[in-house]
C-alpha cells in the first residue's frame, strides 16, 4: 500500500500564444479548471496503475469537491482533513509548444500537521510505501515514522530544495528528480549522485529517458523516452512517479516499473490537464508505443 503525503490543489490552467516575460501582460485564450497539486496527482497516477492509495493532506471548506474527485479516480480518502482555510490552487500558463510555467498557492496544504500525518501512518505497515514530495509540510517528521513501522520511503524532491533533501537523505530509500535537480543537489552537497547514501536514485530526462542510479548494485542504467506527441507537460513527472512507486508497490523489479512510468508518462504529455486525464493501467498496456524515442 502506498501512504502520499502530498498536495491538493484546484488547478486553473491558462492557455497562452507564449509564455509572458517580466513586466509582459497577455491575454489568455482559454481557462480550464481541475484537480491537481503535485500530492494528487501522483496519488491518482498510483491508483490508475492498480495500487492501493491513502492521500495525507488537507483542504479547506471550498475544496470538499476534491475529494470527491479523489474517491472517483480509486484514492482513498480517509485521512484528508477538512480545516478553516483556503484549499491550495495552481495558476498554470501552457503555451503554444506545450511548455508551462506554475504560480502555487499553498492553502491549506502548508496547515498540515504532524498529528495528522501520526495519525494515518498509525494504520501503515512495514513494507508499505510512504511518497512525499514538497508542497507540504510535515515531510521529516513523517520519514522518521515511516523508518520506524519499517515503511519504505520514496521522495520526488519538487518543488527542489535542496536543505529539504540532505535533511532526509538518510531516511530516503528512493529518490526521483529531474535533470535540473539532479545537478542542483550536486552543486549544492559537492557529491556525485551514486555517491549519496540513498539505495535508488531515478532521474527524469524528459526527452532523453531517465536514469536509474543503483547504490545497492552499484550501477547506473539509462532508459531511452517513448515517442509521444506533446501537448502539455504539466503533471507528467507525477504521473511518472505515480506510476513507478506503484510499479514497485506491486513487486516489480526497479527496470520494469521504470518502463511502466515512461510509458505513462508518454501517454500523459499528448494529454492537457492534470490529475483529471492521468491516464489508467488499461490504457498503457493497450497502447503501441513502438520503438524507443
Amino acid at each position: 500500500m502506498i501512504w502520499n503525503l502530498g498536495s491538493i490543489n484546484a488547478d486553473n490552467f491558462y492557455r497562452l500564444p507564449h509564455l509572458p516575460g517580466p513586466g509582459e501582460t497577455i491575454a489568455a485564450t482559454d481557462l480550464r479548471q481541475g484537480l491537481g497539486g503535485k500530492g494528487a496527482n501522483m496519488s491518482v497516477a498510483a491508483a490508475r496503475a492498480a495500487a492501493r492509495v491513502m492521500h495525507i493532506g488537507a483542504v479547506g471548506q471550498d475544496g470538499t469537491w476534491a475529494l470527491q474527485r479523489l474517491l472517483e479516480y480509486g484514492v482513498e480518502t480517509a485521512h484528508i482533513t477538512v480545516i478553516d482555510t483556503t484549499t491550495g490552487h495552481a495558476n498554470i500558463h501552457i503555451d503554444a509548444d506545450g511548455e508551462n510555467n506554475i504560480v502555487l498557492f499553498p492553502g491549506a496544504n502548508h496547515m498540515v500537521t504532524d498529528q495528522m500525518i501520526g495519525a494515518a501512518l498509525a494504520e501503515a505497515s512495514p513494507g508499505d510505501f510512504l511518497l512525499m514530495q514538497n508542497e507540504t509540510l510535515g515531510q521529516p517528521f513523517a520519514a522518521e515514522t515511516a523508518k520506524l513501522l519499517g515503511m519504505r520511503v520514496a521522495y520526488a524532491a519538487a518543488p527542489f530544495r535542496a536543505d529539504s533533501v540532505t535533511r532526509l537523505m538518510d531516511k530516503v530509500d528512493l529518490l526521483i528528480l529531474n535533470a535540473v535537480e539532479a545537478q542542483q543537489l550536486e552543486d549544492a552537497t559537492g557529491i556525485a549522485l551514486g555517491d549519496l547514501p540513498i539505495a535508488d536514485i531515478v532521474v527524469t530526462l524528459g526527452a532523453d529517458g531517465c536514469r536509474w542510479i543503483s547504490a545497492t548494485n552499484e550501477a547506473e542504467r539509462s532508459f531511452a523516452a517513448f515517442r509521444s506527441d506533446v501537448v502539455d507537460t504539466t503533471g507528467a513527472g507525477d504521473t511518472f512517479t505515480g506510476y513507478l512507486v506503484a510499479g514497485l508497490d506491486r513487486g516489480m523489479k526497479m527496470p520494469e516499473a521504470i518502463e511502466l512510468a515512461q510509458k505513462a508518462g508518454a501517454l500523459m504529455v499528448a494529454r492537457q490537464g492534470t490529475a483529471d486525464v492521468i491516464p489508467d493501467l488499461k490504457d498503457v498496456l493497450d497502447h503501441d508505443f513502438g520503438q524507443g524515442a
